[in-house]
């Protein structure tokens, strides 16, 4: 709507409640996005709705101006939705900072990506039970009997809610979110919640006199800036926050993840393959099936947003939904692709109260998902059964779920962590050599020379340079040396930069911040192998041909490159394959002729190819031609969606940090984030995309002129420099001062 429109209350029949809204939130969003995106309903005693991606953000980073504290403005009631409901005050998410910042400040060093990485095998004990519970029978409704009891046990476990507490506790939140309002069962999660509020008293009680290792021990552990401790008023709303966005949330994102999977196999299919691709997976499915659909804001003085004016007092409703379904940023946003870089999702919010459980949500998902993907994966969700929640105007999500499937075993033993750098870990460089012209070999390993994680060919780790780049590389050295991972790198001038920095950073003693490993390419059964390397996708190959080799399965290569003099790792490759090897350097022998090589391939044969895109392409369209596509396994790595935003390394300048509320100082190095620093460092320290992408980790800045490298800030905001996102932001000068 342009300002020029005479704009007057009750101009569209927006509602986001509404029987249209709850059968396809997505079209409808869309429809209004189109025909007028930012505008007034009569509905719910009139509010402003709006639908674009940017104007959701803005709104929600503005405190000032869009409040999310109780008012009197649109009835009484929790005022973070539309219409307002009755509820109890909760912390800190129905308070604006500076009131709401101590009380993240208390929840967040238990909700880091650290913190959350130590639950995960008691994440994955509780998966493996609650399955096990029902994976003899052949039947279950996921939501009563894995989406529900699941993310309760472990979000009540954490806290130090005693067992029996669990079921009485996680049934009440669920009946809240899917129950018609004014209905029995509304009215009996009603009266659940009083019972969670007397428990939650109890239990406070308790830790006060003994404490113990658990999450409420440490939240009444806790103290304000001045030394004062939090009054049990304040506890309750908090912990009470926790048990509601811990235990349903994840509940809803699950099953629509289940629902979509068994309506698209193949892509259920990829994931049992694949893994590893659910890590990038989960991003899209978050951005998809956003559980909390919209929340709602009171302005609090004249504004005006795309072009509509918005008065003080008015009600204003960010939807999530329509922000994730937004084409601007998100290019055919109908369409589930698992490997889309999603991470720009407002799912979990964006601004001071984006959800600080973010990484837990995450983590009890992929254990539930995992659960089902490896043991139950032929499920048939029972469609005439399912049951959505009577709307999804504020929450997402099935309250039925029936599905049937093959019975299986009970794990033989409680699961165990599988184990990974889920998080950003500094490896330091081990050795540096070049391998062929304009490719070196870079090891990585600890810096106390421990024992990296397991890996298997095709396995690839993700590398954050000190520009905020991210890059993808294979591991290409043996699975048995368990203290150095290797890499191989192609310099490559005309690229996107990621190469060019390695190759100028990479020295011994020099750290990296590292991710891994995943596999999105892994080596599959097959009687034969055909492996096909053009280039730098030698590094791939050359690990699977050692599989191969060791397993004793028959095989033959194909490896082309430019020259011989480019052609990295031949010698070590032809040391492994002997007489299966064929080289192809294009000066000497042209490129492959790939319809002799696949013409003549032997029934159960699979097809493994890497290399630059041309090569992939021309494999892809000779296999479909022979009919051989279900035989092609193809690694590609690619730029995601275009949104990196990375600056040349070479221009970072050293400088130092203060820490204002500490006051230590401590310097940044050229070749190191400044979120690396705080980390080891700060407790408790909010950060999760590390791309500039999600605005969690924004800071304020007290002294100091910040060089701004997100995509979250505003030009004004940057000018300003009032605060940073210190996940890739630097210094323009020598000094930060900043409130931590």
């Amino acid at each position: 709507m342009s300002a020029d429109i005479d704009f007057m209350p009750g101009d569209t029949d927006f509602d986001h409640h509404s029987d249209e809204a709850n059968a396809d939130p997505v079209a409808y969003y869309a429809r209004f996005r189109e025909s007028c995106p930012v505008g007034r309903s009569a509905a719910h005693g009139g509010f402003q709705y709006t639908t674009r991606y940017a104007d959701v953000a803005r709104i929600a980073r503005d405190d000032e101006t869009f409040s999310s504290a109780r008012s009197d403005h649109g009835g009484q009631g929790v005022g973070i939705v539309i219409p307002k409901g009755p509820g109890l005050e909760q912390y800190p998410i129905e308070l604006d900072p500076p009131r709401a910042t101590e009380y993240r400040t208390l929840i967040n060093p238990l909700l880091t990506p650290e913190a959350v990485g130590h639950l995960v095998p008691m994440i994955e004990r509780h998966a493996a039970r609650v399955v096990d519970e029902f994976i003899e029978l052949g039947s279950c409704d996921f939501v009563r009997d894995l989406t529900n009891p699941l993310p309760a046990a472990v979000t009540l476990d954490w806290l130090g809610f005693p067992e029996e507490d669990w079921a009485k506790l996680a049934g009440p939140i669920h009946d809240i979110f899917a129950a018609p309002a004014g209905s029995e069962r509304a009215v009996r999660g009603a009266a659940g919640l009083a019972y969670m509020d007397r428990r939650i008293r109890e239990l406070i009680a308790e830790r006060r006199s003994e404490p113990r290792p658990d999450g409420v021990s440490t939240l009444v552990a806790g103290r304000r800036a001045d030394g004062s401790e939090f009054g049990d008023d304040e506890l309750v709303s908090v912990i009470g926050l926790l048990i509601a966005g811990g235990v349903d949330t994840t509940t809803s994102l699950t099953g629509s993840t289940l629902v979509h999977l068994a309506r698209h196999p193949d892509q259920r299919q990829k994931l049992i393959d694949s893994p590893d691709q659910l890590d990038a997976a989960t991003e899209e499915f978050l951005r998809a099936f956003a559980p909390s659909q919209s929340m709602a804001r009171t302005v609090t003085r004249d504004v005006e947003v795309g072009g509509c004016p918005m008065h003080a007092g008015d009600r204003v409703l960010i939807p999530w939904v329509a922000a994730n379904h937004d084409p601007a940023v998100f290019p055919d946003p109908e369409q589930v692709r698992l490997d889309r870089d999603a991470s720009r999702h407002l799912s979990f919010g964006i601004g001071s109260h984006r959800c600080a459980g973010a990484h837990l949500a995450r983590a009890m998902f992929r254990a539930m998902m995992t659960q089902i993907l490896t043991r139950l994966p032929d499920y048939r969700v029972i469609e005439e059964g399912l049951v959505p929640y009577p709307t999804r105007g504020n929450q997402s999500g099935w309250d039925a779920i029936p599905a049937v499937f093959p019975s299986g075993p009970r794990a033989t033993a409680a699961a165990g962590s599988i184990r990974a750098l889920t998080t950003p870990t500094p490896l330091r460089v081990a050795e540096v050599r070049t391998a062929a012209d304009g490719v070196v070999a870079v090891g990585l390993g600890l810096p106390d020379g421990g024992e990296l994680p397991a890996w298997q060919p095709g396995a690839h780790v993700e590398l954050r340079l000190p520009s905020g780049r991210l890059r993808q590389y294979s591991l290409c050295g043996d699975p048995a040396d368990t203290a150095t991972w290797r890499i191989g790198v192609l310099h490559e001038p005309k690229g996107r930069g990621g190469s060019v920095e390695l190759h100028d950073l990479a020295r011994p003693g020099v750290t990296f911040a590292v991710r891994g490993p995943r596999n999105h390419f892994p080596l599959t059964p097959a009687s034969s192998y055909l492996f096909l390397a053009g280039g730098i996708g030698v590094t791939p190959i050359l690990a699977m041909v050692r599989e191969a080799a060791g397993r004793g399965t028959p095989f033959t290569v194909v490896y082309g490159g430019r020259t011989r003099s480019t052609m990295a790792f031949a010698d070590e490759l032809a040391a492994i394959a002997g007489d299966a090897l064929t080289l192809l350097p294009q000066d000497e022998a042209g490129l492959p002729d790939l319809p002799r090589l696949l013409g003549r391939l032997d029934a159960d044969t699979a097809v493994y190819a890497c290399g630059p895109a041309p090569m992939l392409a021309a494999v892809e369209h000779e296999c479909a031609r022979l009919d051989l596509t279900d035989r092609l396994h193809l690694e590609r790595f690619t730029a995601g969606d275009g949104l990196e935003t990375a600056f040349d390394a070479a221009e970072n300048r050293p400088f130092e940090v203060q820490l204002a509320r500490t006051g230590v100082t401590l310097p940044v190095p050229a070749d190191r984030r400044l979120i690396e620093v705080l980390r080891e460092n700060v407790s408790g320290l909010s950060y999760d995309c590390e791309k500039g992408y999600c605005g969690a980790c924004e800071t304020r800045v007290l002294a100091g002129t910040p060089e701004h490298r997100d995509s979250v800030l505003s030009d004004e905001e940057r000018r300003a420099g009032r605060t940073m996102m210190i996940c890739v932001g630097r210094c323009q000068g020598d000094r930060l001062v900043l409130d931590l």
